[in-house]
C-alpha cells in the first residue's frame, strides 16, 4: 500500500467512523453527519493553511473529533471544572480510537505515537505541530462556528472564549482569521477582544 492509499484509507474510515454521529448539520440544504463536516473543514484548512504537512498531522487533524459525541457534555458537572473533565476525556477518547484505526490501517508506532501526542495537545505553544494542530483548529472555529456561537451566548462570554482563543493561536494564524468574513457584530466582538 502506498503512502497515498494508506493515508486516503485512514481517511475513509475516519469519516466511516464520524459519520455515526447522531448531531446533524445543514449546509445548502443537506444534513450531515456533524463530526463527519468537521473533520473534513480541519483537512480543509490545514491544507490551505500548511500545504504539505507531515502525514501524522493531516491524520490527526482528520481525527481530532473523532467520536466526540459518544462522550456526552451532559455526563460531567455543567461547570468550568466539570467542561475541562470532559474536553480531557474527549482528547483521551479521540486519541484511542485514533490508534485503533492508525493500527488496522498498519501504521508504524512512531506515526501513531505522533498522532496521539497532538491529539492531546501535548507541549501547545512549545511544539510546532501541536501549534499548527491548534491553529488549524482556532481557524475552523471562526470559519464556521463563531456566528452560532455568538448568537447563542452573551457578548461578554463570547469575547472571553475570543481572547482565549487568540492566546492560543500563532500571529500566523491569527493574521489569516482577520481575512474570514464575518458579520459586523462579530466582527465588534473580536476587535474587543484583541484590544
Amino acid at each position: 500500500m502506498s503512502l497515498n492509499e494508506r493515508l486516503e484509507t485512514a481517511f475513509t474510515t475516519f469519516d466511516a467512523y464520524n459519520a455515526n454521529d447522531p448531531h446533524t448539520e445543514i449546509v445548502g440544504g443537506v444534513s450531515y453527519p456533524k463530526e463527519l463536516l468537521y473533520g473534513q473543514r480541519m483537512t480543509e484548512w490545514l491544507n490551505k493553511f500548511a500545504p504539505g504537512a507531515p502525514e501524522y498531522l493531516q491524520l490527526a487533524a482528520r481525527c481530532q473529533h473523532i467520536g466526540r459525541w459518544e462522550i456526552p457534555r451532559s455526563s460531567y458537572p455543567m461547570d468550568k471544572k466539570g467542561y475541562l473533565q470532559w474536553r480531557n476525556a474527549e482528547k483521551f477518547h479521540h486519541a484511542k480510537i485514533a490508534d485503533q484505526i492508525l493500527s488496522s490501517c498498519r501504521y508504524d508506532l512512531e506515526t501513531i505515537e505522533k498522532v496521539k501526542f497532538l491529539l492531546l495537545k501535548k507541549e501547545l505553544q512549545t511544539n510546532a505541530d501541536t501549534q499548527l494542530l491548534e491553529d488549524v483548529i482556532c481557524l475552523v472555529f471562526v470559519q464556521y462556528y463563531l456566528e452560532d456561537f455568538a448568537a447563542l451566548h452573551d457578548d461578554a462570554k463570547v469575547i472571553d472564549i475570543l481572547k482565549k482563543t487568540l492566546k492560543k493561536m500563532s500571529d500566523r494564524a491569527i493574521a489569516e482569521a482577520v481575512k474570514i468574513p464575518v458579520s459586523a457584530k462579530v466582527g465588534g466582538l473580536i476587535a474587543q477582544a484583541a484590544g
